[in-house]
């Protein structure tokens, strides 16, 4: 990243709305640049209500020709119910190839020591769904997702000819209410940006804070969504200072940033991509 973009973030407050558990990585490059984090979930997430899905999935995976991962939830998911059945993920897995939705995901399965067959160029489910339509057609594909995932992906995927199962792999919830206070009394000082890594997140906050003042932070900071299904949930919700990261690796968003508040107008367009 070129030093002046870097400098374009150094004092900007960027509030982060993702779990904690995923965000250290991201609270560390942005102190870096100068800039000051904070951490405000809008999701946690625990695992399902019913486990005996997900265990009879886990069990049976190399019964499936694909296992699409939306999210480095859905993989984390899967190798703690591996370990709990005292399983080899990589030894269920089999031959089953695997898709990654983006770079993170696939960083996340590479960690948990799976071969990763095919990482979307287009960081959304049903991009990946579109850019191995040929693959899918007539294969059992098995999606372990959130309890909340769209249905999208899913539709794709069907309309490809492909045999799909769900599974439910973690629940998003829905910060508590002392999370909710200290929400409304760190956003009293207008942040330079705001990052919304899930649509469940947008939901969350907007719900959590009201839609006035929702609507009125929306036009004094910049919101900034990781991914195209996220941007999609700001626009619906009236959003027209937006930005969208190309990915949800932490250079792709550090650059987005860097580069909306390099330009000195910030005149950026309702919903424009930064390249």
């Amino acid at each position: 990243m070129a030093e002046s973009s870097t400098n374009a973030l150094s004092g900007k407050r960027v509030v982060i709305t993702r779990a904690a558990e995923q965000s250290q990585p991201l609270l560390a490059a942005l102190r870096e640049t100068g800039a000051l984090p904070i951490l405000l979930p809008m999701v946690t997430f625990a695992p399902p209500d019913d486990l005996q899905p997900l265990d009879a999935a886990v069990r049976c995976l190399r019964e499936y020709q694909w296992i699409f991962f939306t999210s480095q939830n859905a993989v984390r998911a899967l190798q703690e119910r591996a370990e709990h059945l005292k399983l080899s993920l990589r030894e269920a897995v089999g031959a089953a190839q695997i898709a990654a939705v983006g770079p993170a995901t696939a960083h996340a399965l590479r960690g948990a020591d799976l071969i990763v067959h095919y990482v979307a160029r287009e960081p959304s489910g049903s991009a990946l769904a579109q850019e191995l339509q040929d693959e899918v057609r007539g294969k059992h594909v098995l999606l372990p997702r959130s309890d909340r995932a769209n249905r999208e992906l899913v539709e794709t995927l069907l309309n490809f000819g492909a045999f799909v199962t769900e599974v439910v792999a973690y629940k998003t919830i829905r910060p508590t209410t002392s999370e909710s206070h200290d929400l409304q009394l760190l956003l009293q000082s207008v942040p330079d940006a705001v990052l919304f890594f899930s649509p469940s997140a947008v939901l969350h906050f907007r719900e959590i804070i009201g839609p006035r003042l929702f609507d009125g932070l929306s036009e004094k900071s910049v919101f900034a969504a990781i991914g195209h299904v996220t941007g999609r949930k700001l626009r619906e919700a009236g959003v027209q200072r937006l930005i969208i990261a190309r990915d949800t690796t932490v250079p792709s968003i550090l650059e987005s940033l860097s580069s909306f508040f390099a330009d000195s107008g910030h005149s950026l367009p309702a919903g424009a991509k930064q390249p």
